[in-house]
Order: C-alpha cells, then sequence, then structure tokens
C-alpha cells in the first residue's frame, strides 16, 4: 500500500481575480510567499518523496513548506481549460452562449473549448500515481486533486464533491492493489520553528 498526500500550492494573481490558471504558468504571488514560509509539512510528510507539478506556483510551494526541492513530472500539471484559460469563471457562467458549467456538473467527459477533459486527465494521473514505490507528497492543482480524489472516492463529477480542497491541508490517498481510498479529513500544516 502507497499513501500519496496532496497539497494545492499557494494563492496566485489569477487565483486572487478569479480567473482560470490552468496550463498558464503564473507564479505565487507575495503575500502567499510570506504565508507558506510560515509551514512545515507535518511528520511523517515532512520525509517522504516530494514531487509537484512543474508549474511555477505547484514547485515553489513545494520548496517553501520542505525546505527541499522537489521532483517534477508533467502528469501533474493542472488541466488544461483550453479557450477559457485566463478568463473569468463568473463572466463565462453568465455567458449562455460560452458552454462553460461548473464543475459538478461535467461529469468525466466535458471538455472546455480546445482543452482537457476529467477522463483525460485521469489518463496520465492514474499511471503516474500507480508507478509509485514509496510514500509521497504530490504539491499540485485543484483539478489535478479533484481527479485523483474522484478516483479515491467514487465521485463522478455530478454533483457535489465529497470532499472540500483547502490550502495548507494534506489530503491523503491509499494506493493498493485492491483499490485507491481516500482519508476522510486532510492533516493541516504545521506552523514553522522560529
Amino acid at each position: 500500500m502507497i499513501h500519496l498526500a496532496l497539497l494545492r500550492h499557494g494563492h496566485t494573481p489569477w487565483n486572487r481575480a478569479g480567473r482560470i490558471q490552468g496550463r498558464t504558468d503564473v507564479d505565487l504571488d507575495t503575500d502567499a510567499r510570506a504565508e507558506l514560509s510560515e509551514f512545515r509539512l507535518p511528520a511523517p510528510w515532512d520525509q517522504a518523496d516530494l514531487w509537484s507539478s512543474p508549474l511555477l506556483r505547484a514547485a515553489e510551494t513545494a520548496r517553501l513548506v520542505s525546505g527541499r526541492t522537489p521532483k517534477t513530472d508533467p502528469a501533474l500539471i493542472e488541466m488544461n481549460w483550453g479557450d477559457w484559460e485566463g478568463k473569468q469563471g463568473t463572466i463565462l457562467r453568465a455567458d449562455p452562449a460560452s458552454g462553460f458549467r461548473d464543475i459538478e456538473e461535467w461529469g468525466w467527459g466535458f471538455t472546455p473549448p480546445n482543452g482537457e477533459s476529467p477522463a483525460a486527465l485521469r489518463r496520465r494521473l492514474i499511471p503516474w500515481a500507480e508507478a509509485l514505490t514509496q510514500d509521497a507528497v504530490a504539491v499540485c492543482h485543484i483539478g489535478v486533486m479533484r481527479v485523483l480524489m474522484a478516483q479515491a472516492t467514487g465521485w463522478d463529477f455530478a454533483g457535489p464533491a465529497p470532499f472540500q480542497i483547502k490550502r495548507n491541508r494534506l489530503f491523503i490517498l491509499h494506493i493498493g492493489a485492491d483499490g485507491w481510498s481516500a482519508d476522510p479529513d486532510p492533516v493541516r500544516l504545521i506552523k514553522a520553528a522560529p
């Protein structure tokens, strides 16, 4: 059994503006850097393998909370939101012609225009996760976390998710020959020693 802890990257200027980032390589903002520098991974996760998406916001979050340089893998890059990247979800939602839907109404197959569906994201994530040979932390993106959490909980992107992804928390998955599961409660990062 392998245990995988997922951590969402810190805030970026686009997060704060409500803009869809997807694969656009937006860096952390100053406030996020200051906040993350006050946190550390709790034991035993501080000794686990450290992975991140190659995008700046994830790799820097990993370095700030661990003091180590993560291994990166393109499988962990955020879902491609296609033509919607850089746009605000509230504006897209208000325009019936945009085709925008909230993620809880997607199902596995819905795809943003010129983007990537959750099913496509799952096809690149599951082989990465199932190839892990020891416990690991992966600093990544909310789309990546939703797909991995859906795999572990049975959620199918139809209706409310049985989990809420918040920052500064580790979401623990268990990956074994008999399937996947998830801990019901996330583990908070700890305050760094002064």
